[in-house]
């Protein structure tokens, strides 16, 4: 292993606890840069690096949705109304729509565009539009309910986010907490322990249903990264008594704006 290798895992054993960290304290956006870290520190390739994704990121979101349902702070209710949709689509999306994506989509004698290419671009764009909300996004970090339950808007809101963690391996906490907050009228501690559990039914169905169509699974490295990020997550919950999650949430906004240019330049000039 080349010293450049070894300092490249060693980053990504870092960002795996930020992974944690960023789901303890806000419930969601440590999952998107999962992507980046096993693509561009650990080389795997995209398509294989979103499953290993919804491994990392079910089985942290996981710990971390027991734990809030321990304080009581998981509304199981909405949780199963958002799952349900959320968890057919990811389903769906990974089995019916990413086997239609051709290897190759479109070539020409200056530039291809690879199915893997695609992927990272699409998650680049996901990651432009999470960061810009999660920079904009001043509201106060309160408990105060908002007005009545809109089932409808939830569903639809879950059949979103399982297409687009059936694609990029994202688990979504991004569009998940607005909907609980918005639509189901949870107030924010209480919908960050809900997505936490939707994260994790929507990611880990996602990889048991993708293991029969991988060759081969790095378990040794997932379980390694998943521990790591697991530990993250009980020191992101201990620090979110300490930093007001709207903070976090501006400064990871940023973070990930700057993780998706490097994406898309990375893509699209190499």
């Amino acid at each position: 292993m080349t010293f450049v290798s070894t300092m490249e895992n060693a980053v990504g054993y870092l960002i795996s606890g930020l992974i944690g960290i960023s789901l303890g304290l806000i419930g969601g956006g440590g999952s998107i840069i999962t992507i980046p870290m096993l693509v561009y520190l650990f080389h795997i390739a995209p398509s294989t690096a979103t499953t290993y994704s919804l491994f990392i990121v079910g089985t942290t979101s996981l710990v971390g949705g027991i734990r809030s349902a321990i304080s009581r702070n998981v509304d199981f209710n909405s949780a199963l109304l958002f799952s349900i949709p959320s968890t057919l689509a990811v389903y769906l999306t990974r089995h019916s729509l990413l086997p239609l994506i051709p290897t190759t989509i479109v070539e020409t004698p200056f530039y291809t565009i690879t199915k893997n290419i695609a992927i990272m671009i699409f998650f680049a764009l996901i990651m432009v539009g999470a960061s810009l909300r999660m920079i904009r996004d001043k509201s106060p970090e309160t408990d105060v309910r908002s007005a009545g339950q809109n089932y409808f808007k939830v569903i639809v809101q879950g059949l979103v986010v399982g297409i687009v963690t059936g694609i990029v391996g994202a688990g979504g906490g991004f569009l998940i907490i607005p909907a609980l907050v918005l639509f189901s009228g949870l107030p924010m501690k209480k919908a960050i322990g809900t997505s936490l559990l939707v994260i994790a039914v929507n990611s880990l169905v996602g990889f048991v249903g993708d293991i029969e169509l991988l060759k081969e699974v790095n378990f040794s490295l997932l379980a390694v990264l998943s521990g790591i990020a697991v530990v993250g997550v009980f020191l992101g919950t201990y620090l979110s008594n300490f930093v007001k999650g709207k903070d976090l949430k501006s400064g990871f906004g940023w973070f990930s704006l700057l993780m998706a240019i490097y994406i898309m330049i990375r893509e699209v000039v190499t």
